[in-house]
């Protein structure tokens, strides 16, 4: 299917209770405008009863392989399936399009359908937050740092407000510029939030929290929702101010915000098996942890391959370094060959 002509895909994935964000056909017009990846969703039926929905898109380049991924630049997108009997079915079908593709590889972020002995490629950490336990319930699952942390960005003087306009985007993004530059990595293109603007916040799917001085915005966090779950997607802040614990206090307004919208659920996201500062930070919030593990199914050899760390840290200083306009450029030529 093609969801972004096909309408009957964003019914099908409203009828699973683990439908998030990634799943959605909006999501699939902001890869495909931005990137220009061909979206080949896929929808199977046994007697007439849905057996699984299975977001996929097929990303070429002239510096990449051709790949089918599940999906890109989404932390975690399992396929939807309503039953477990169907999942071997299920994996075979998606190696058989594999195959016929001339994918050199299938990449599915979860392990949810493939047998439990199947390597991860590779592995971060997730952590969840159960938002229906009620404001009282969250605050005191809160560690200590954290409640102090709000408490005093909530003395310093700091306005809060959940955002929804297109100069909030452009105050995020010039938050987001400065935040990657400091982790050694080059933003997303413009486009991308471009496209988020246009498909997701504007159409309600999500929204920015700014935390803003008098001197003006010094941190921005971004989140979208679909149904019952929400996820945290971006985080940016001015280093510069970071003892006024900015980025608390947006975390903060956004969980109260989601749990007062009727969201069941709170995804912080994936991270990084090295990155503990940030692990103890979303563990901090009473967030519960996971494992996700993705796998990739090699055409050539027509098996699961293991692990394949793909990371590199050794661009990290020069993307410190370089100005923000040449980071920002980088960026624009980068990600379009990245997943």
């Amino acid at each position: 299917m093609n969801p972004l002509v096909d309408r009957k895909w964003d019914d099908a994935i409203s009828t699973h209770s683990d439908a998030t964000i990634f799943h959605s056909s909006a999501w699939a017009r902001v890869l495909v405008d931005t990137y220009g990846h061909r979206p080949c969703y896929v929808q199977m039926s046994f007697n007439g009863s849905l057996l699984a929905l299975v977001p996929m898109m097929e990303v070429q380049s002239v510096l990449t392989t051709s790949r089918g991924l599940c999906l890109p630049f989404s932390d975690y997108c399992t396929p939807l399936t309503f039953s477990t009997f169907g999942h071997e079915l299920v994996a075979q079908k998606l190696q058989q399009i594999a195959r016929e593709r001339c994918w050199s590889y299938l990449e599915l972020r979860g392990h949810s359908i493939v047998p439990i002995n199947v390597p991860a490629s590779e592995s971060y950490y997730g952590h969840s937050l159960d938002l229906r336990i009620g404001p009282e319930a969250l605050i005191s699952n809160f560690s200590s740092s954290v409640q102090r942390a709000v408490r005093k960005a909530q003395r310093s003087g700091l306005s809060v407000s959940i955002q929804s306009s297109p100069d909030a985007m452009a105050q995020f993004y010039k938050l987001h510029v400065r935040t990657r530059r400091r982790h050694g990595t080059p933003p997303q293109p413009r486009s991308f939030f471009i496209n988020i603007q246009r498909h997701l916040i504007s159409a309600g799917l999500g929204f920015i929290v700014l935390v803003e001085c008098q001197k003006g915005p010094i941190a921005a966090a971004m989140f979208f929702k679909l149904g019952r779950h929400a996820v945290f997607k971006f985080g940016a802040s001015d280093e510069r101010l970071q003892e006024l614990r900015a980025n608390n206090l947006a975390m903060f307004e956004a969980i109260r915000h989601l749990a007062e919208g009727g969201a069941e659920a709170l995804h912080f996201g994936r991270t990084e098996r090295e990155n503990q500062g940030l692990r103890r930070f979303k563990l901090s919030w009473g967030a519960t942890e996971e494992t996700i593990d993705y796998v990739r199914f090699d055409t050539a050899s027509a098996s699961w391959k293991h692990s394949c760390d793909r990371r590199s840290t050794f661009h990290k200083g020069l993307f410190r370094v370089l100005p923000a306009s040449l980071n920002r450029l980088a960026g624009a030529m980068i990600y379009p060959h990245l997943d």
